[in-house]
């Protein structure tokens, strides 16, 4: 089956732990925008996009259906979830309830090797952003958050937000790298860093509670208010 229209997603031919991989991709497909609900996509479709067979696509897509991402739709092919307006708001509003407090708590916990690490994903992020790479920027997003979580020592909290994460939709992403405008929001983890490197874990949190605010608003697509 065809797919209804061009993803920019890479290959993945000759690459290791092909399913996680196609997995990770696909989703941040979904979170950008780039999949859209209502569209059905094959995995044979994918797969050929990809360069590999269909069979870690497959598993992949199973992977993502538990999580709520896609749901199958019988001899045709995998649908992305339908979410609400209150859906996304609930979901940013958990967030906002756990990410930032969380994130403030990690800070004494993050060693120089995990700074070092956090440094190298928010230069990932930043650049992903000036090439307008939605996927790559929402797979290098979402490793800095839950790394960074990490270090805070609670792994069924790291859990929670990697699912409400892999829930949330920001459409409006692509106007902002039409405007220019995303990378300004990418540089928000360079100074993450930079709070984590000072030991300032309540600036870190005020950050955070802003740059969780841009889910709902710019990055969803969302008119100011």
């Amino acid at each position: 089956m065809a797919e209804p229209r061009h993803l920019a997603l890479p290959s993945f031919a000759r690459r290791p732990s092909v399913r996680e991989e196609v997995a990770n991709v696909l989703r941040g497909a979904i979170v950008s925008g780039e999949m859209r609900p209502g569209e059905l996509y094959s995995a044979a479709g994918l797969a050929e996009r990809f360069g590999i067979s269909a069979t870690p696509v497959r598993e992949a897509m199973l992977d993502l259906g538990q999580q709520g991402l896609v749901e199958v739709v019988r001899n045709k092919g995998y649908r992305v979830t339908v979410l609400s307006e209150a859906d996304l708001d609930q979901i940013t509003q958990i967030r906002q309830l756990l990410e930032p407090t969380a994130t403030a708590e990690a800070v004494p916990h993050v060693t120089d090797e995990e700074l070092v690490a956090l440094r190298g994903l928010a230069a990932a992020i930043v650049d992903a952003a000036a090439e307008g790479d939605l996927v790559s920027y929402i797979n290098a997003d979402r490793e800095f958050h839950l790394r960074l979580l990490t270090a805070a020592g609670n792994p069924r909290l790291v859990r929670i937000v990697a699912d409400l994460r892999a829930q949330t939709r920001l459409y409006g992403l692509s106007a902002l790298v039409a405007s220019g405008r995303l990378v300004d929001s990418a540089q928000e983890h360079v100074e993450m860093c930079d709070l984590i490197a000072a030991g300032d874990a309540k600036k870190l949190k005020k950050l955070m509670t802003t740059h969780l605010g841009h889910t709902r608003r710019e990055w969803a697509g969302r008119p100011p208010e």
